[in-house]
């Protein structure tokens, strides 16, 4: 039987859907999307075609990430001669200086930042007295360090790998590790980070006060150690609290990944979508006109397809309403950008003033209320798009975080306690630090009652570890 009814339903069209797509998309991601559209829609053109040409729309602000660089070396091709001498691995390690084959010409834009570890220890390698074959079974190591400098592989996983023509055999390679390991790059090479900590230990002067008690704590205790274990410590010692004090303060300035100092380091840039001011006593966002790019139609093909009669014409006009939705999609994701902005900017007007300690709780629902907005609108509108403040360059995210209410009727946010509990622990005294237990103690002095495991876990989040391992002699 055949029933009539009404329903509703929404249905995404391509404007909503572009809408959508431009409000979840980063500056970044909006510059790649414009310059795309400049490029297959000759009826959409920037005002400012230097913005666009450019590669970025302009201010932006760099922050510098961890990076890290990968070069391959190829290793020794085979010989089909029997006898295999010093000189017949038929490519030398070592590319010879200003020769095309010289890596370190072709991937000189990636150093700008001080050489990497490699090629800090195939330097020191060069000056060094070391034969020729000795020299290239310790590249052969070097290229087998990881990131953070230890050896990676076993020696004998390395000499198996190496073709038999070679005839390394694992003798040869533990002499060169230990010429490694004695390059001017202490604790390189270790395969462990007790021998990491004993290598770095063993290349300062002897006389170094409280050197020989931390090479045996690295060596045999540093269990006890990191756990913070004194009393055993003592007793396996045998010494005094000022001597454990003095070797333990020794290993503290170790580096437990030496290959750390080596790492490049590139350069990452994040466009702030709003700058955040005070004026007139007052704090106010508004949009980062360097990072909006101005669109317009181009009034030359517009004016020829007013003008055109012909058939092919549609395909014009299907480019022109393609510019004009795209330009006003654009100017709607600009404008929620700000209005929710603008919104935090009124709700966390104390932390603009007073900082982290004074943020107020906050949650999507709260900020989609007040501007009649879906939830899902403000979580695409706060998602990698950043604000430029006076305290630094946040994510919008950043501002929202729930709360705890405390005794007296008022609600701190969850990152004004996780402050309260740095700015704690930053005082303690070293030799008796805050427990837990302590801080939730002190939290509800002042009238924030919170559990002992919620403190452990607002101190995960800082990466402050228990008491037990912060405890110094």
């Amino acid at each position: 039987m055949l029933q009539l009814g009404q329903s509703q339903k929404l249905t995404l069209t391509p404007q909503l859907r572009q809408a959508i797509s431009l409000l979840q998309l980063s500056t970044q991601g909006v510059e790649q999307e414009v310059a795309r559209l400049l490029d297959e829609n000759p009826l959409l053109e920037c005002e400012d075609v230097s913005a666009v040409t450019s590669g970025a729309l302009g201010g932006a602000t760099s922050i510098g990430l961890p990076g890290k660089r990968e070069i391959t070396e190829t290793l020794p091709q085979q010989h089909t001669s029997e006898e295999v001498k010093e000189d017949n691995w038929d490519v030398d390690y070592f590319p010879v200086e200003g020769s095309p084959d010289d890596e370190s010409g072709r991937h000189a834009e990636a150093s700008t930042n001080g050489p990497s570890l490699r090629e800090h220890l195939i330097l020191q390698l060069s000056v060094s007295q070391h034969n020729t074959r000795d020299r290239k079974i310790i590249g052969l190591l070097i290229d087998a360090l990881d990131d953070n400098g230890y050896l990676a592989q076993s020696l004998e996983e390395i000499v198996e790998m190496l073709p038999k023509q070679l005839e390394v055999t694992l003798n040869d390679a533990e002499t060169a590790l230990v010429q490694l390991q004695h390059l001017d790059a202490p604790g390189i090479a270790a395969r462990s980070l007790s021998e990491c900590l004993a290598l770095q230990l063993k290349a300062l002067p002897k006389d170094t006060a409280g050197r020989d008690v931390a090479l045996r704590l690295v060596t045999q205790h540093l269990k006890l150690l990191a756990a913070h274990n004194f009393v055993k410590l003592k007793k396996y010692l045998r010494c005094s609290d000022d001597v454990l004090r003095t070797a333990q303060s020794l290993v503290a300035h170790l580096q437990p990944r030496p290959g750390a100092e080596f790492e490049q380091r590139i350069a990452d840039y994040v466009t702030p979508d709003v700058i955040v001011e005070r004026r007139h006593g007052s704090w106010h966002a508004r949009l980062n006109k360097s990072a909006t790019p101005r669109l317009q139609i181009n009034q030359l093909y517009a004016n020829i397809l007013q003008r055109s009669t012909e058939a092919n014409a549609s395909q014009l006009a299907s480019k022109l309403q393609e510019a004009r939705w795209f330009i006003q999609n654009l100017q709607q994701r600009f404008d929620t950008i700000l209005r929710v902005s603008q919104a935090i900017v009124r709700h966390q007007t104390d932390f603009f003033e007073h900082g982290e300690s004074a943020m107020r709780p906050l949650v999507l629902q709260e900020i989609a209320s007040q501007l009649d907005l879906h939830e899902s609108t403000i979580s695409r509108a706060t998602t990698q798009k950043f604000m430029l403040t006076p305290r630094g360059i946040y994510e919008l995210k950043y501002f929202f975080c729930g709360g705890v209410r405390t005794t007296d009727g008022d609600v701190r946010s969850s990152m004004a306690i996780r402050t309260l509990i740095g700015q704690a622990i930053e005082q303690e005294p070293a030799h008796h630090p805050l427990t837990d237990e302590r801080m939730s103690e002190m939290l509800a002095q002042q009238g924030i009652v919170i559990a002992r495991r919620t403190v452990a876990k607002y101190r995960e989040l800082l990466k402050i570890p228990p008491a037990n391992l912060r405890k110094l002699l």
